[in-house]
């Protein structure tokens, strides 16, 4: 088995690896797996064009023809696509591969409905940060064993904070957490924007911007006190924090823009679970 370094952890799985699609959040993950000490050796990548993924790893264009029965495989193609990869790759799985999918919108149903043979199917809703080890990473699985959900744990440990999620709930999670840092990039960009009005330069703007999330979040990870109370410190009464927080919270302010920002991303999530039924 392979050294989970970042973890002290040893991999959890025996077998080869496949990824089937390696996008931008399932070639995150793959690179925080492999700085962790997975074997390169141990993965093979399928996808259609071929291209290289990292020093080691084995890419296909199809799965392989023949060989032993994949230990685990993570599905990361575009949602749309699940119907033109699983015809070809469900006869090549056994009862013993774990099947992930990384998949927004398409659930543990419509997923078994197409995979009969693995005895469990793990969904996963990751989000990019995973590639520093510090990802948010939601799990639901058709398979109540305490030994699965623990194999699971430990698969998904090095990429960040893992949470059990009711599958009910997932559509919530994936605009949240898995949409949520392109909603904070855009926050970002949006205060360096504000600050470059105001007469700074846009490059130090952006580069003020960026540390004072970067530090902010870190502080309110490492706080006994919630990221309210901790806005509640920094501003004093009368000042200038305070007529800025004023703006945030007024009835069209920050909180019902981020509802409905949430409320978009959920909403195209169902569309998508329900082309995927």
């Amino acid at each position: 088995m392979t050294e989970i370094l970042a973890k002290g952890q040893i991999w959890p799985l025996e077998g080869p690896i496949w990824l089937v699609g390696c996008g931008n959040m399932a070639g995150a993950m793959l690179r925080r797996w492999l700085d962790c000490g997975l074997d390169p050796h141990e993965v093979t990548v399928i996808r259609q064009s071929g291209a290289p993924v990292a020093d080691g790893v084995t890419v296909l264009t199809a799965p392989p023809p023949d060989g032993p029965v994949p230990a685990l495989v993570m599905l990361g193609v575009k949602p749309q696509l699940l119907d033109l990869v699983a015809p070809d790759l469900a006869p090549m799985l056994g009862a013993e591969t774990l099947l992930v999918s990384i998949l927004a919108g398409v659930d543990l149903r419509a997923l078994r409905r197409r995979f009969a043979t693995p005895h469990e199917i793990l969904r996963a809703m990751p989000n990019t940060p995973v590639a520093l080890g510090q990802g948010v990473i939601a799990l639901a699985t058709d398979n109540a064993e305490q030994a699965g959900r623990d194999r699971a744990e430990a698969l998904m440990a090095p990429l960040g904070l893992v949470e059990w999620v009711d599958e009910s709930l997932f559509d919530v999670v994936t605009a949240l957490a898995g949409s949520g840092p392109a909603f904070l990039f855009r926050f970002i960009d949006a205060l360096a924007e504000a600050g470059a009005d105001a007469g700074l330069s846009a490059d130090q703007a952006a580069r003020l911007a960026l540390a004072t999330v970067g530090g902010s979040a870190a502080l309110a990870s490492a706080a006994d006190e919630s990221p309210r109370a901790l806005a509640d410190r920094v501003a004093s009464p009368g000042g200038s924090t305070r007529r800025g927080l004023d703006v945030l919270d007024e009835p069209e302010g920050l909180a019902p823009l981020l509802r409905n920002t949430l409320t978009a991303a959920i909403l195209r999530n169902r569309e998508m679970a329900e082309a995927a039924r």
